[in-house]
């Protein structure tokens, strides 16, 4: 039996934007080994695999190498899914069942909110390797949380110009590392960009995930509970940012770029 797949741009309102992401509806549960090959086939940074379960869905991403615990693009993607292809009414709450918990979305207008756990990073001693790998001398903060580095550098100047050394930074045990500066100016409050070699993705075009420990990091510098966020990779894309307590609401729109069917 054929198997729909529909890939989507997350994180942006137009093609071709933002983060791309796969998303496949199973009827019941596939084997990891399926799962993985499918990833691997599809090679995008994630690919998202949903069953019903308990009133909701069972979501599992996976990159082109590895499973992981959290993944924001690739959950917009997913109810971007279930809404479009009639999986749920318009509606109705989109309920996930993950390795990081219980994930709810809404529809926002034409955004999708996700509310997702706070991953709040403490001050950490970077090991001696990071900075220079990232290619900056020194870092107004490092920081660090179950999955990931946090640095601030100096200016979104810097951060845009970043050219780091991947093969060193593969070699640093976490999943990736989040480059963050003050927005230089206009709509956006802060910029960042996401490395993560060790999970077989040298730079994530948008990394939802990565925001839930960059809304609580700069929410406290910036003093605000809401923030506009700009991914600054080369595709780009846009975050909304609320804080709750110890939840992040993070935003995002997304638009289908294709559709296909498994064979196998």
């Amino acid at each position: 039996m054929a198997i729909r797949i529909v890939q989507v741009d997350a994180f942006t309102n137009k093609p071709f934007g933002g983060n791309p992401a796969a998303v496949c509806v199973l009827p019941q549960p596939a084997s990891d080994e399926w799962m993985r090959n499918v990833a691997r086939e599809m090679n995008l940074s994630e690919t998202a695999f949903l069953t019903p379960h308990d009133g909701g869905f069972r979501l599992r991403w996976f990159t082109p190498a590895v499973e992981v615990d959290l993944c924001g693009h690739a959950t917009v993607a997913s109810a971007h899914v279930l809404w479009q292809d009639g999986h749920l009414k318009p509606s109705q709450q989109a309920r996930f069942h993950t390795r990081s918990g219980l994930l709810l979305a809404d529809r926002r207008g034409d955004w999708i909110e996700l509310d997702f756990p706070a991953k709040t990073v403490t001050a950490a001693t970077p090991p001696p390797e990071l900075l220079p790998a990232l290619g900056v001398p020194q870092a107004a903060f490092v920081g660090k949380n179950a999955f990931d580095y946090l640095v601030e550098v100096d200016s979104e100047a810097t951060l845009r110009a970043l050219s780091p050394d991947h093969t060193t930074l593969r070699k640093i045990p976490v999943r990736g590392v989040i480059a963050t500066a003050r927005a230089s100016g206009g709509e956006y409050d802060f910029v960042s960009r996401f490395f993560a070699p060790g999970s077989g993705i040298d730079e994530d075009p948008v990394t939802g995930s990565a925001h839930c420990a960059l809304g609580p990091y700069w929410g406290e510098r910036l003093g605000k509970n809401e923030m506009l966020a700009f991914q600054a990779s080369a595709r780009g894309g846009i975050v909304r940012v609320r804080l709750e307590g110890d939840r992040v609401l993070l935003g995002g729109q997304a638009v289908t770029v294709m559709t296909a069917e498994l064979l196998v």
